[in-house]
């Protein structure tokens, strides 16, 4: 077995969702709960199939996002996985119920905007995702005057009232 460590490749404020499904109609299903969830949004989609013709299969609103998505899965090259970019202005916040209840949806690895790496086990029958390595380590706990930041940004941007 050989472990590879894969950089998700994307601009810095884009957001991405990474997870494992189990069948193709993933693709539309995945699609649908987007476009019923938050109308507008503008994303790119793309699974690898993993029986078959193994391919990168793909959907989206936003071409941007679609490049993304088949690029960073083809890179994965994980069977059953997806990956799941939201243009700017968009958050996992807002989709990331409706795509877990997706009935083929089995495992969301993360959902994030950080810097991000994914470790990938090859064998002989093909790869699978690890785990991710979202963000960097914590460099201590937060003091008063941060809990006070946290909670005015939250009101700030709207996802907290008060």
């Amino acid at each position: 077995m050989e472990i590879q460590v894969i950089p998700i490749e994307k601009p810095e404020p884009i957001n991405f969702i990474l997870g494992q499904s189990h069948f193709i109609k993933t693709v539309e299903d995945i699609h649908e709960a987007l476009v019923n969830s938050v109308p507008g949004i503008k994303f790119g989609l793309a699974f690898c199939e993993a029986s078959g013709k193994c391919l990168v299969r793909w959907t989206g609103t936003d071409e941007a996002m679609i490049e993304l998505a088949k690029k960073n899965a083809l890179a994965i090259g994980a069977g059953h996985s997806f990956i799941l970019f939201l243009n700017e202005g968009f958050f996992p916040v807002n989709v990331l119920n409706a795509v877990k209840a997706v009935p083929e949806v089995a495992r969301v690895f993360c959902a994030t905007a950080n810097p991000t790496e994914v470790l990938v086990a090859q064998i002989e029958l093909g790869r699978g995702i690890l785990g991710v390595v979202d963000g960097s380590a914590p460099k201590g706990v937060e003091g008063e005057e941060d809990v006070a930041w946290r909670k005015a940004f939250l009101r700030k941007i709207g996802y907290k009232i008060g």
